[in-house]
């Protein structure tokens, strides 16, 4: 849409100014102008042809439960996924030797012999068993058309590029096809045409009623003529008959690394029909003649906490699919797309469009790169967006390595939460595009970590408080795992703790800070009782630790105080202290995390102008200078730490370490890229990375992730970036407009949120600003920037702000176009 329709005139505005009369006025024009006609390619994935592929199926969820929908039309496939499905039970595998031998290892790691901490790290400290569980899948509704025969099963290689091969399917577009994800709605659909019948199937996932819904029309009566059956690739499973027209597949999780199978699972499958008959035929529901078919399929194990496997699946499938039948499915859609829709709406993002948006999704991702598209951008924030509603929800497990989609039962890196960045990048953009409630899972995780972390601090390290190192899985194990190249960084739970923080920043709810304290207190706790003396500097620094998988060419990744720990604690202890300070509580806590603080080792630049990884100027002898974590930026994005304005000579430093680093990288490590040049203020290098990121070599044809393989981080990543760019907060200060690329000279966002509790509204046209709306939920003050222009602003809960784009307009700043080389 046009951002004109908003706008105040400039010699309105200006006229204003001159008289001195307020810049607040009537909030009006910029909601009427969000909510003009939507266009279709901003919100539906759609695509001329079946998926044959598990990367071109498109997801479906409500954060427990999650389907991939691939649209065929002879055979379909649905594959589930039920969120506590993981291998294994519940385990603590700190090693024993670990505490005993940790003296041992810091003297080795100060006294610069890496390769023989490395190697002791590896016989005492790492966990056992050294792998954590993975998450696996439940299995595949298949839906057959009758006297057609059957597919090829679900299958999908190792690397996770190749799956669900379906050779009785074309792979070309067809007449009369269509399939598509509406993600306004949240709902999956296919429409076909066979011999003179109209055939239509819809998929969805509720949240109120706990069932996947899969409803089949047809435009005659009596063509409804399928097979329905469960697939799995568990070993210890099987399909029973259920009750009237069901079937169930039930059986117990997978073990693994010698952690034996726990929990016990369910899914109940029920046909409900219109018309002709439906009847249970060995492991086979037949339907014959239907007007229309409604299948519900209700998933669940016996997980209740890390620590109690004693649910009872058969009662909560039974329960579930009873209620969804009683209802009906129109009550059941209805309910799942309000819900949805409730969440998704908040956000309306205008970046422009050109003819290349009426194409199919996969040939529009295939042109990426190229291509000028930006209303792929925009889509592509709104998936991310629709992903995380659908991944994590109140009560569910939070999003893992693939948020809650996948087929195989072991997946690349086990699909687990890996929190040495993309745990964390999976939220980073829930605060600022307006899904504060999706990150309840994630704080209920970290209420778990506090719990098992507790028990590692003491059996490891002798300390108080809690620690996770670099990852964790559904049964909250924290110890190292993998390899001390890896492993051996004990800040993941320091830095979930900031994500705690954010919760209260954006909110400014002290009842929720006040519930969270405790976990951040307590991390804070841990690195005061472990932190050492650097006794070449004098600074206290973590050790052992790492650079996150980053071997720094002496030996091993195995160091004292990297750059990353350093800030990650800077946040940690500032974070606790001012909680502390905001509930009035434990003020000499506070000032011992004030003072452990001033204490860390300082960021560094080193002799090729860059910011320092490590304490050493070991940059230009990595073992790969390109590599794909760019852990030292930590202080630049996520956190606040480096500015351009606050820290001039570091904000240098840190470009020069994004120019070394170069701009390609794996599909997460991508789009942090994006999210640090934003951060930098280069909004045409950000956009330059971002057209990369959503191109066929990062984007797969579903517009899922391609690490490769498939990783939902980097779509969430790619988010967050896409929003610093037209939206910063640092403390009580609003920046508009930050890093606008040339590329969307005009456009509009509504329903963006910055810390201090304001929900901001945006239009630009030719690249300047024309309008801002802020709209606070507190009182209080603070103050927006254009530019080099701030304004004051005092806050009254509920009452928008209007600004007049024309008291903003500084002269546009120089902008690389493209990388340098």
């Amino acid at each position: 849409m046009s951002a004109r329709g908003s706008d105040i005139s400039r010699r309105d505005a200006m006229a204003m100014l001159s008289a001195g009369t307020s810049l607040a006025v009537p909030a009006v024009g910029m909601a009427a102008a969000a909510n003009s006609p939507s266009r279709v390619s901003d919100t539906i994935l759609w695509y001329a042809q079946p998926a044959v592929r598990w990367v071109e199926a498109l997801p479906v969820g409500n954060g427990r439960i999650g389907a991939m929908v691939h649209g065929g039309i002879d055979h379909e496939y649905i594959q589930l996924n039920e969120d506590t499905m993981w291998a294994g039970g519940p385990y603590d595998p700190v090693s024993p030797d670990a505490l005993p031998a940790l003296a041992d290892v810091r003297r080795l790691v100060f006294a610069g012999k890496y390769a023989e901490a490395h190697a002791l790290i590896g016989a005492k400290l790492m966990a056992r068993p050294l792998l954590q569980m993975p998450y696996g899948t439940i299995g595949t509704l298949v839906i057959d058309r009758a006297g057609v025969p059957a597919g090829t099963s679900p299958a999908r290689s190792s690397n996770g590029t190749t799956s669900m091969v379906t050779p009785l399917e074309p792979a070309v577009p067809l007449a009369d096809y269509r399939r598509e994800l509406d993600l306004n709605a949240a709902v999956a659909g296919t429409r076909w045409s066979r011999e003179g019948t109209a055939f239509h199937r819809e998929v969805i996932a509720s949240p109120r009623d706990q069932v996947i819904a899969v409803r089949l029309s047809a435009d005659r009566t009596g063509m409804i003529d399928v097979d329905l059956s469960m697939v799995s690739p568990l070993k210890q499973c099987h399909v029973d008959p259920g009750r009237h027209a069901e079937i169930v597949l039930l059986g117990r999780n997978e073990s693994s690394s010698g952690i034996a199978s726990a929990l016990h699972f369910e899914a109940r499958v029920r046909a409900v029909a219109k018309g002709g008959s439906v009847r249970v035929v060995g492991d086979h529901i037949v339907v014959r003649g239907a007007n229309e078919l409604v299948v519900l399929v209700a998933m669940a194990t016996s997980y209740r906490r890390f620590d109690d496997v004693s649910g009872d699946p058969a009662a909560i499938t039974r329960g579930h699919i009873d209620r969804a039948a009683g209802r009906g499915y129109a009550r059941i859609a209805r309910d799942a797309r309000a819900a949805h829709h409730a969440l998704f709406s908040r956000v309306k993002l205008d970046l422009g469009r050109s003819s290349g948006a009426d194409r199919p999704t996969d040939r529009r991702i295939r042109d990426g790169e190229t291509g000028d598209d930006p209303a792929l951008a925009t889509l592509y924030f709104n998936y991310a967006r629709y992903l995380l509603i659908t991944s994590s929800r109140p009560g569910s497990q939070p999003a893992n390595l693939q948020g809650i989609w996948n087929d195989v039962t072991d997946p690349p890196w086990g699909g687990k939460y890996t929190v040495n960045i993309n745990t964390q990048m999976n939220y980073w953009p829930a605060e600022p595009t307006n899904l504060a409630e999706c990150v309840e899972p994630l704080v209920a995780l970290v209420r778990d970590l506090a719990v098992t972390g507790a028990r590692t601090a003491k059996a490891m390290y002798g300390a108080r408080g809690w620690v996770c190192h670099h990852n964790t899985d559904l049964w909250r194990a924290t110890a190292p795992i993998d390899g001390p190249e890896f492993g051996m960084w004990q800040t993941g739970g320091a830095w979930l703790c900031t994500h705690l923080w954010d919760r209260y920043d954006y909110s400014r709810d002290t009842a929720y800070l006040a519930s969270v304290y405790p976990l951040i207190r307590d991390a804070a706790l841990f690195f005061v009782d472990i932190l050492q003396q650097d006794p070449s500097s004098g600074f206290l620094v973590t050790n052992p630790s790492l650079s996150p998988e980053n071997n720094h060419g002496h030996g091993s990744s195995i160091c004292a105080g990297p750059t990353m720990d350093m800030s990650i604690l800077r946040d940690l202890f500032d974070q606790a202290a001012k909680a502390a300070s905001i509930l009035g509580l434990d003020a000499d806590l506070a000032k011992q995390f004030i003072s452990t603080r001033q204490r860390l080792a300082p960021f560094k630049i080193g002799a090729s102008g860059q910011l320092q990884e490590w304490q050493e100027d070991w940059d230009a002898g990595a073992e790969d200078i390109h590599h794909r974590h760019v852990s030292h930026l930590y202080g630049v994005y996520p956190s606040q730490q480096i500015g351009a304005r606050a820290t001039p000579a570091l904000a240098t430093a840190a470009r020069r370490s994004l120019d070394i680093r170069g701009d390609e990288a794996t599909g997460w490590a991508t789009a942090w890229r994006i999210a640090l040049w934003a951060r930098l203020g280069d909004g045409n290098r950000a956009h330059h990375i971002l057209r990369f990121l959503i191109g066929p070599k990062r984007t797969y044809p579903n517009m899922f992730d391609a690490h490769p393989p498939f990783q939902i981080d980097g779509n969430f990543g790619g988010a967050a970036a896409i929003a610093e760019m037209l939206l910063r907060c640092v403390d009580d200060e609003i920046v508009l407009l930050p890093a606008l690329p040339d590329a969307w000279a005009s456009g509009s966002v509504t329903g963006l949120r910055a810390r201090g509790a304001c929900e901001v509204a945006l239009s630009w046209h030719g690249g300047r600003l024309t309008r801002a709306t802020v709209t606070p939920s507190r009182d209080g003050a603070a103050q927006v920037r254009y530019g080099e222009v701030v304004q004051p602003l005092q806050l009254k809960a509920g009452q928008p702000i209007d600004l007049v784009g024309a008291a903003f307009n500084p002269p546009k700043r120089a902008q690389s176009v493209v990388a340098p080389t």
